[in-house]
């Protein structure tokens, strides 16, 4: 049993701080509390407030992280924060903890309907390259579509719904829509989680 708890990969996922260095001193709190292996961000990091403190309290505590962007990122801010400090940008590159493979998307310069098809591809071939380990998770800023966020009347990606029914992720990790933040639901074997600000500790 203890070994098994062990071997689990312990997740802080949380985003939409629109660059309040407070949230993300915050946020490292909690991350350094509950002892978590990996920090996930799924987007909007900046924005509303502008600052270089939003990756920087995470580092300083010792974190692994990774992100995607959100819509209030440009291409270039993504590209900045990878190199600056050492991260990786799921969009651009796939990674894996603990045989747990983390693919997904992003949606920088405002880009939340991306192309369906270069998505589906897109996601593809990242899944491609992790579909023989034994759990994985798709993450993204935007919602799917028929999935609980789009109560807030703001619709989901339907290419992302097909990447859900398709390659079965274990979890699949997204925010944007802040008046959601925290609900939960299951698509088939997929656990779907918008995360927010607050951010969730998640273990699998």
């Amino acid at each position: 049993m203890e070994k098994e708890k062990k071997d689990k990969l312990r997740i802080l996922a949380a985003g939409d701080t629109h660059g309040d260095p407070e949230i993300s001193k915050r946020l490292a709190e909690k991350a350094e509390k509950e002892n978590v292996d990996l920090v996930i961000l799924i987007g909007d990091m900046t924005g509303m407030i502008h600052t270089k403190n939003i990756i920087k309290p995470f580092i300083e505590k010792h974190k692994r992280v990774v992100f995607v962007p959100g819509n209030w990122e440009t291409k270039e801010d993504a590209d900045n924060l990878a190199e600056m400090y050492g991260i990786k940008n799921i969009e651009k590159h796939y990674a894996v903890y603990k045989n747990i493979g983390i693919f997904g998307i992003g949606n920088a310069n405002w880009n939340l309907y991306p192309d369906e098809e270069i998505t589906l591809e897109h996601l593809r071939k990242q899944h491609d390259k992790i579909k023989n380990l034994e759990k994985k998770i798709l993450i993204s800023h935007s919602h799917a579509s028929g999935t609980k966020s789009e109560l807030s009347g703001i619709p989901g990606s339907d290419s992302l719904r097909k990447a859900i029914e398709k390659f079965k992720p274990d979890l699949f990790i997204s925010g944007h829509i802040h008046e959601l933040e925290g609900v939960e639901e299951h698509l088939g074997k997929t656990k779907v989680i918008n995360v927010g600000k607050r951010g969730k500790i998640i273990e699998l």
